[in-house]
């Protein structure tokens, strides 16, 4: 097995050990920094806040601690398989290459559109979201999070590569299942199932790609670049040829890169909620959005409103429209006052905004049911585009999509300082946990240990497949997809697979949704009496 920790006294005084002497310090130092700024931003941001207790930000505190640590957990898993060759074939010292990963992460991380992390939330039911400041709202955020954690760390206690998203995602459909058990057939929603599918064919077939096309890859590799030392398991402290070191080092930096626009966003989402809940009068609407913009969206409403007042067929305005949209985001069946309502619902959000320069300057005695007005405007309008109920011409249809963009503008934002609080935490739990999935990775997939070629086409092929659907707002696993990877270049190679691996790493795929489901299920009914 190639050595994984840092070399002795003899090298002390070459580059490669200057290097990684330095990268501790740097990585503390680039932590340190993260810090600050989040804690500098965060208390900004609370200044505008009035508040007579000190409840909320202790329930803040408390619960951006979980969250946080959710993410330290997840460095454990997803980070490190961004790490795992550069460090098994010594193309990176450890240190070197977590402080590398992690900036290249943090960067992922800053241009990510957040349609990964809104598109998990999508799950919930609704009330929940709406209600995230209540007693109910707060034992949902703990169970998803506090459930994930425990699979994550029993996992990872075992040196299992498994995957944070699958883990988050099954917390997630636990916490919406059990609020539908316990309200009964009272109209409350559950498991948006349709949503539901989609994640899961994400989650199921990425697998199945990183096996087939890194197999492929290394097969195609073996035929054009005819290059022995690519194709030699790595020796004990001995770094690789100075151009598969790049290679390696280019992979794993594409890897690190894709991981954090897809695989940082996920507890994102939940700390906006976790935000929104305990003080949102900071976080309910995106004070980003500026007094043009703002001026845009009203002019975008109104226009709206009027395409909305084609559709109504005559039916008379309801007494409560909120209501009867959020109704039909549950039951997701038009209703003939649904659209009469999403008309009347889209001239309250612009009363509510209209008076205002900008969307920071909304009275703090109504930015809460501003933004759930919005919420739920916005998801009506995502379900009547994805049933095509009513039927809207092409005009109008992309004035509603238009709208539907403006309004996610104004409430599905992330502050600078979460991703920097994400990428911290990411770096944070990969330096601590990095090493028994590199082992795992390295050498108990397959019956040989992992050769260069193999582990720059696992990567290479993870890289693509995060990042196509990062585009498209799918959540993958980053451990699925390499895992699988290396061990369709095992295949390919003919080196053989190691069942007993393969049926471990089978294992916690089966078993991670139930077993989440189930952890969030019993969390979320405790959490309820506690709240």
């Amino acid at each position: 097995m190639p050595d994984l920790t840092l070399p002795d006294s003899n090298d002390s005084n070459g580059p490669r050990s200057l290097g990684r002497r330095l990268s501790m310090p740097i990585f503390l130092v680039v932590i340190g920094v993260g810090i600050i700024y989040c804690v500098t931003h965060l208390m900004h941001d609370l200044e505008s806040v009035q508040q007579s207790s000190i409840l909320p930000y202790l329930l803040l505190g408390v619960a951006l601690m979980i969250a946080l640590g959710f993410e330290f957990v997840n460095g454990f898993h997803d980070t490190a398989n961004a790490v795992a060759t550069v460090i098994y074939t010594h193309s990176l010292a450890p240190n070197l290459a977590v402080v590398w990963s992690g900036a290249w992460n943090f960067l992922g991380v800053l241009v990510s559109s957040g349609a990964v992390a809104f598109g998990i939330l999508q799950l919930l039911p609704v009330e929940l979201i709406l209600g995230v400041g209540t007693s109910q709202g707060f034992a949902m955020v703990f169970a998803l999070l506090i459930a994930a954690i425990i699979w994550n760390l029993g996992t990872w206690a075992l040196g299992i590569p498994s995957s944070s998203s699958h883990t988050l995602i099954g917390s997630v459909i636990g916490v919406g299942l059990m609020n539908q058990m316990m309200h009964g057939p009272s109209g409350t929603s559950g498991v948006d199932w349709g949503q539901a599918l989609a994640v899961g064919k994400s989650l199921l077939f990425s697998p199945l790609v990183g096996f087939i096309l890194a197999g492929l890859l290394l097969y195609v590799m073996k035929l054009v670049v005819r290059v022995p030392a690519l194709y030699k398991e790595p020796k004990k402290n001995t770094p690789p040829p100075f151009w598969i070191r790049c290679l390696l080092i280019l992979t794993c930096t594409g890897v690190s890169f894709a991981h954090g626009s897809n695989d940082g966003q996920k507890g994102m989402g939940l700390i906006m909620l976790i935000l929104i809940g305990t003080v949102p009068t900071a976080y309910a609407l995106n004070k980003a959005v500026t007094p043009a913009e703002t001026q845009t969206f009203l002019s975008v409403g109104h226009h709206a409103s009027e395409v909305l007042g084609k559709y109504t067929n005559g039916a008379a305005p309801v007494a409560d429209p909120r209501a009867t949209v959020q109704h039909y985001v549950q039951t997701k069946t038009v209703a003939p006052d649904t659209v009469v309502a999403l008309k009347q619902l889209t001239e309250i959000i612009d009363a509510q905004v209209g008076p205002s320069s900008s969307m920071a300057t909304v009275p703090q005695n109504i930015v809460n049911n501003v933004r759930n007005n919005m919420y739920v405007a916005s998801e009506a309008l995502r379900l009547m585009d994805k049933q095509n109920a009513p039927t809207f011409a092409a005009d109008d249809a992309a004035v509603l999509k238009n709208f539907k963009g403006q309004l996610d503008h104004s409430t599905k934002f992330i502050p600078t300082w979460v991703k920097v609080a994400v990428a911290v935490a990411l770096g944070l739990g990969t330096m601590v946990g990095w090493k028994r999935i590199v082992v795992t990775v390295g050498e108990r997939i397959g019956k040989t240990h992992l050769t260069y070629g193999q582990g720059a086409s696992a990567e290479l092929v993870a890289m693509l497949t995060i990042g196509a659907a990062d585009v498209y707002g799918l959540p993958v696993s980053t451990t699925h997809v390499l895992s699988s990877g290396v061990a369709g270049t095992m295949a390919a190679n003919g080196s053989g697979l190691q069942w007993r691996t393969v049926r471990s790493l089978a294992l916690a795929w089966i078993l991670t949704l139930p077993v989440s489901i189930g952890l969030a299920a019993g969390l979320f009914w405790v959490f309820r009496g506690l709240f």
